[in-house]
C-alpha cells in the first residue's frame, strides 16, 4: 500500500489517503477480531487439558526441539512470545504449581533461571498435540498450504513493522 504522491494537496491524494486509512482501519479491526476469536476458540481446544491459550503458548515455546532440554530464560520467553514480564510470570507460576514446568538455575549465574518443561509437562504437551493439530487443521481449512505460508509471511512483516514502532528511540 505504499505510494508516492507528487502533490499531497490534490483531491486524488486526499482520496488515496482516505482509502488507505479505511483499509488500514478495517485490517486492524479484523486482526483484533481474529485475535479475540483465536483466544476464545483456542482456549476451548485445550480446555480439556486444564490449559489456557497462554499456557499453550509457553509450553509450545518450551517444547520446540532446540529448547526442550535447556529451556529458555524468562527474558527469552518474553521476547519470543512478545508478552509482558508480569503476564508471563503469572502463567509460569501456574504451570510450576501444576508441575508442568520448572525453574532451573543457569550454570555460572545463580540469578539467571531457565524455564523448562518437566517430564509431566512433556507428557501433557504430547497429550495436547492431537487437539492442537485438529484445531490448526480446522482453523486453516479454507487455506491452501501456499496461502497459509503467504499469510505467515505477511503477518511476520506486520510484526516487524509493529516491533519498530514499539522500540524506544
Amino acid at each position: 500500500m505504499q505510494f508516492s504522491i507528487a502533490n499531497p494537496e490534490s483531491p486524488t491524494a486526499r482520496e488515496d489517503d482516505a482509502a488507505r486509512f479505511d483499509v488500514a482501519n478495517r485490517l486492524f479491526l479484523r486482526l483484533y477480531q481474529a485475535s479475540n476469536l483465536l483466544h476464545k476458540t483456542g482456549t476451548r481446544a485445550v480446555a480439556g487439558f486444564g490449559a489456557t491459550t497462554q499456557q499453550w503458548a509457553v509450553m509450545g515455546a518450551l517444547a520446540r526441539p532446540a529448547r526442550r532440554d535447556s529451556g529458555l530464560t524468562v527474558k527469552e520467553l518474553i521476547a519470543f512470545l512478545m508478552v509482558s514480564r508480569q503476564n508471563l510470570t503469572a502463567v509460569i507460576d501456574r504451570l510450576v504449581a501444576a508441575g508442568l514446568v520448572e525453574r532451573l538455575r543457569a550454570g555460572g549465574d545463580g540469578r539467571l533461571r531457565h524455564i523448562r518443561l518437566t517430564e509431566e509437562g512433556n507428557r501433557q504437551w504430547a497429550a495436547m498435540g492431537p487437539a492442537i493439530r485438529a484445531y490448526y487443521q480446522a482453523a486453516l481449512a479454507d487455506f491452501s498450504t501456499e496461502e497459509a505460508v503467504q499469510l505467515f509471511r505477511l503477518l511476520d512483516r506486520l510484526r516487524g513493522s509493529l516491533n519498530r514502532i514499539a522500540e524506544p528511540e
